[in-house]
């Protein structure tokens, strides 16, 4: 423990209980070393926000509330600053700015250590001015985070969540009709993990000895070719897939047809090829013999047999 947690409270805030923070918390309230985990939810008094409550409480989780998409960044610090470890699980859906919002109201609380929204790609590599305008918060977040010493930081590059690799609205495998739809080439490769496995690896990195300070961890369910995608459709489906290319350019000119269509945006920059992959041999998983699940093992049960309609699931 630094010494700046020696002062305060030793518990572990997770922001939001999203497809991911509900992983994270989940991990971390089964791991022996993690102590005390808070989660912070909006206000809900709706049946499933009061469902949600009942089964963290009922895995011994507290629930803390705010909206940190409406919340001033005073209040937020105010809200943090008794935990010695933050992990925010708010992505982008919480509107722009709010990635950096977050980050300065950390900076200001002096919480010990933070580990920010970065469950993605590797935005030091893809660089600014990507076709996802939203990437650029996030190095806006490690330029922060960089500039200063009084927070520890750890940033865990997942790749892609595995479900969105399968997402109709993604559009990369067309399920229904049997098709799959290489980004840039058939060789191009993506980097996946799913939502359970980076729970497990968060919690574990969290827990890690030695410490992991002011690092950028990757973690990798898979890394896997368009391609082989394509051949794993064929095996998990039992029928062969038509397979069509998007190129670059293509892709390009979708977004520039569509400046808002945030799909499209993600589409090219996975096209490119650059930053959205890496070798799994090197992940932090292999190194440390946690298993994770490939694409192909995420799939099987997944898919409604070729006689019903093809359909994930």
């Amino acid at each position: 423990m630094s010494p700046q947690e020696s002062s305060r409270q030793s518990g572990i805030l997770v922001i939001g209980a999203g497809e991911l923070g509900s992983n994270v918390v989940q991990a971390l309230s089964h791991h022996r070393d993690a102590g005390p985990v808070t989660v912070l939810l909006r206000p809900s008094s709706t049946p499933q926000g009061t469902r949600l409550r009942a089964d963290l409480a009922d895995r011994g989780v507290t629930v803390a509330e705010a909206d940190v998409a409406t919340a001033p960044v005073d209040e937020l610090a105010e809200l943090l600053r008794p935990f010695s470890t933050v992990v925010s699980c708010i992505g982008f859906a919480a509107g722009p700015g709010t990635q950096r919002k977050l980050t300065h109201a950390v900076l200001q609380a002096g919480v010990p250590r933070y580990l920010p929204w970065q469950f993605g790609v590797d935005y030091d590599v893809i660089g600014r001015g990507s076709p996802q305008d939203l990437f650029d918060e996030q190095l806006d977040v490690r330029d922060l985070l960089r500039a200063q010493t009084a927070t520890e930081w750890v940033i865990v590059s997942t790749g892609m969540f595995t479900s969105f690799l399968f997402d109709p609205g993604f559009g990369v495998v067309d399920a229904a009709n049997h098709t799959v739809n290489a980004l840039g080439s058939w060789d191009t490769e993506v980097t996946v993990t799913t939502a359970e496995d980076i729970g497990t690896l968060t919690a574990e990195i969290i827990q890690s000895r030695p410490r992991i300070v002011n690092q950028v961890v990757y973690v990798a369910g898979d890394t896997i070719s368009y391609r082989e995608l394509a051949d794993v459709v064929e095996r998990v489906g039992g029928i062969p897939v038509t397979r069509n290319l998007w190129t670059v350019p293509y892709l390009l000119g979708d977004v520039d047809r569509d400046p808002h269509d945030g799909m499209s945006k993600y589409r090219a920059v996975f096209a490119r090829g650059i930053g959205v992959s890496w070798p799994k041999s090197d992940s932090y998983n292999v190194t440390h013999g946690i298993p994770t699940l490939t694409a192909e093992q995420w799939a099987r049960g997944r898919l409604v047999s070729a006689t019903s309609d093809g359909r994930w699931i």
